[in-house]
């Protein structure tokens, strides 16, 4: 193999872990997409508080954009005058049962982030709904959203969900997030007319990759802090630019050399010996970020170098960019 006849490139370390931005708080988000989501991660409001009555809260009926963060609300009531809201936000408080909402029919985003709901629920009347967020609750199905077909962006992140399902019917939605939860299965029952852009299933249960073969419009796959232990079923998702499999079992890297727009490729903590194996790289030109780190290959003495010899175009190895 050739050699480098440029002087050591500089490296600068940098943080470039990803991040759902429409979703939790920044910490949240950071540790959430890439899978480094602490399961046991505490919410962010205390469930011993006692919930105010909603007479005391003030509410102005030509608010467009309705903040109630941390105010303690135990029960959605007393929020019809809100007739002219696109977007409300309930998160962080002590809520069990999503009710009430039938009249705000021009909601745009609803975020319910960081309550005690154990249901989804009551929502059918929000058919101009784009945006929910129900992260960070006590959801064991993904049900009840039949009637919200314009939805483009889900986020379910941190609930006891167990299987994904009752989704096929949304063919607007774009982005899915339902890190830390209780999933085995990637997806099922899901028609070739669905529009997934992004998905995140870090932080699950998933053994096996398999039931992507219809999101053939995929981005973005999420699939870090899993059981995987073999790279497949991706035949289909050819316009991947984001593939992260970070901290599962894989010892290969496999069956991705038709991913050839990929530009960030995650495969740090997983059981990665073979150089050749990035081989099956070279044909995404595109290629700038690669996490390979705390896999067997970073014994080598040559790690770095290697990797900017097998994939010339990448730019960042790990969380270090590197400067020419």
């Amino acid at each position: 193999m050739a050699s480098l006849s440029v002087v050591e490139p500089q490296e600068m370390e940098v943080d470039r872990r990803g991040e759902s931005e429409e979703s939790g708080d920044d910490e949240t988000r950071k540790k959430s997409i890439n899978g480094d989501m602490d399961p046991n991660l505490p919410p962010a409001t205390s469930k011993e508080e006692s919930p105010v009555d909603m007479d005391t809260i003030t509410l102005d009926p030509e608010e467009e954009d309705v903040d109630l963060v941390h105010c303690r609300i135990g029960k959605i009531e007393g929020l019809g005058v809100l007739q002219k809201a696109k977007t409300l936000s309930l998160r962080q408080n002590l809520i069990k049962k999503i009710e009430n909402l039938d009249s705000l029919s021009s909601l745009r985003e609803l975020d319910l982030y960081d309550n005690q709901i154990r249901k989804l629920e009551n929502l059918n009347k929000l058919t101009q709904l784009e945006q929910l967020d129900v992260s960070f609750n006590v959801l064991r199905k993904v049900e009840g959203l039949e009637q919200l077909t314009r939805l483009k962006k889900v986020f379910l992140l941190h609930n006891k969900i167990g299987n994904i399902a009752n989704l096929g019917h949304l063919p607007c939605l774009e982005m899915l997030e339902l890190g830390s939860n209780r999933i085995r299965v990637c997806l099922s029952s899901l028609t070739p007319s669905f529009q997934l852009l992004c998905v995140y299933f870090q932080s699950n249960r998933i053994t096996k990759m398999e039931g992507l073969q219809n999101l053939v419009s995929l981005r973005e796959l999420y699939l870090s802090h899993n059981g995987i232990e073999v790279i497949e079923g991706l035949e289909n998702n050819k316009k991947l630019t984001t593939l992260d499999i970070a901290a599962n079992r894989v010892k290969k890297i496999e069956n991705i050399s038709h991913l050839t727009e990929l530009q960030e490729f995650w495969m740090n903590d997983n059981q990665i010996d073979n150089w050749s194996d990035l081989d099956e790289l070279k044909n995404a030109k595109s290629l700038e970020t690669v996490y390979l780190e705390r896999n067997p290959l970073q014994k080598d003495p040559q790690y770095r170098r290697k990797i900017m010899l097998a994939l010339p175009s990448v730019r960042q190895i790990d969380a270090t960019f590197i400067r020419f």
